[in-house]
């Protein structure tokens, strides 16, 4: 039994398999034959803590990856994560492209890296369809990891997508930077479709379809303002699509409250391996068979370091989200978090930047699905939002969560560690250690 891990740069749900009318056609055949959760959330919308979460099963500051991996944050246990986990269960793992979880890529014992210096998603994806092509009946099984990159800032300038008739995320105005913005990001992610479908077609053309588990998914919403960087839906809510090996399991949407840190334990269950004691998720596996509609009441996401340090930790339920802010000191938007894009330009030169930010924000999805109206602080919704903060601190201080110790104060960066000061602009500015 082999395992095909699919993911991208800051897609979210962007894409045709949550209907949007983007040009992403090999995503949505292969979602056609996959269990498609609605619902499913990374564990941080950062790119190293979201990927390094779910490739280990346990939160950022659990795993040590509380910032970026580039920029001095290091995975706490490197054997815990997937690839040397299955490599100690006599699977080849094999990386191609795209990897978030190290600065050094040995430090993950990935068995092969191909496709070193590679410079486009078209070369990852033809050094992948030379991996799965050379398989043959006699080949141990599988893990492989392609990554794709075309789908992160900057994008591809648009030409044949029209911007007059592109749709704006709903937390965006609706004008032509926005616009054209987001037409040239339909441009990139294309691409990435195009080039996943090259993948997806060797896996079928090599005879291996049937006995892989699919698992295809990005690490957090898209590099947009309001979204990348933030606990709101359009920041945590990702593609997740996951296809067992074999022919068991019904393709269709799930709408059941899933988490990134469910996919270890998953992969776990439908491999026949043993669920090592480290991981924090619970197994969708129930869900995949049809024995339940739920495997989880609520969970967890969080950011402390970006470009710069920004402590934020939530509380997502089926209906409410409940945000705390842990950073007194600095109660603006922390702008080197945002992608330089047209679209930030936009809303910072219409005051975005100088906006004072609650401490504790709290939305009911289901009356206000946007999550614009904050219910913090309204006498009809303080018993929810006690009830939420008081959930959220005890899931905080059951992983001994590092703001616990220091709720006003500043969870320390690992030494050498590099990091945007907070009133910069652009994440290029001064980045100090």
């Amino acid at each position: 039994m082999n395992l095909l891990y699919l993911h991208t740069h800051d897609m979210g749900r962007f894409n045709a398999i949550y209907g949007y009318a983007i040009p992403t056609p090999n995503m949505l055949r292969a979602a056609q034959a996959c269990a498609v959760f609605r619902n499913a959330h990374c564990a941080c919308p950062t790119c190293s803590p979201s990927r390094a979460a779910m490739l280990t099963g346990q939160l950022p500051h659990n795993n040590g990856m509380m910032g970026l991996a580039h920029r001095g944050f290091a995975l706490r246990r490197p054997e815990q994560h997937l690839a040397q986990f299955l490599g100690r269960k006599g699977m080849e793992t094999a990386l191609c492209g795209i990897q978030h979880e190290a600065a050094d890529v040995t430090a993950l014992g990935y068995g092969q890296v191909l496709a070193q210096g590679a410079h486009s998603d078209a070369e990852r994806a033809q050094a992948a369809v030379r991996f799965l092509s050379a398989r043959t009946a006699d080949s141990a099984p599988f893990f492989l990891s392609v990554g794709f990159s075309e789908s992160h800032r900057a994008y591809a300038k648009h030409s044949d997508i029209n911007p007059d008739f592109v749709q704006v995320p709903p937390c965006l105005p609706d004008t032509a930077e926005t616009r054209a913005d987001m037409a040239d990001y339909m441009t990139s992610v294309r691409e990435v479709d195009r080039c996943m479908g090259l993948v997806l077609d060797a896996l079928r053309d090599s005879g291996l379809w049937e006995d892989t588990i699919l698992l295809l998914t990005t690490d957090h919403g898209i590099a947009f303002p309001h979204m990348k960087c933030n606990l709101y839906d359009t920041g945590t809510g990702v593609t997740l699509c996951i296809k067992p090996a074999g022919n068991w399991c019904t393709p269709r949407a799930l709408d059941a409250l899933v988490s990134q840190l469910d996919v270890f334990p998953t992969l776990c269950d439908l491999l026949h391996l043993e669920k090592p004691d480290w991981l924090q998720g619970t197994s969708l596996l129930p869900l995949l068979l049809g024995e339940k509609e739920e495997v989880r009441g609520e969970l967890v996401t969080e950011v402390t370091y970006h470009a710069a340090y920004e402590p934020l930790r939530a509380l997502r339920t089926q209906r409410y989200t409940y945000i705390r802010r842990f950073d007194e000191e600095f109660c603006r938007p922390v702008l080197p978090n945002i992608d330089a894009s047209p679209s930030k330009d936009l809303v910072v030169a219409a005051g975005f930047g100088e906006r004072n930010l609650p401490a504790e924000e709290l939305y009911d999805r289901i009356l206000d699905p946007a999550e614009r109206n904050n219910l913090a602080g309204r006498a009809e919704a303080e018993p929810i939002r006690r009830r939420m903060a008081e959930r959220l601190r005890v899931a905080m201080a059951a992983t001994d969560d590092p703001l616990c110790a220091a709720p006003h104060g500043r969870v320390p960066a690992p030494k050498g560690a590099r990091s945007n000061l907070r009133s910069d602009l652009e994440p290029n500015e001064t980045v100090f250690e």
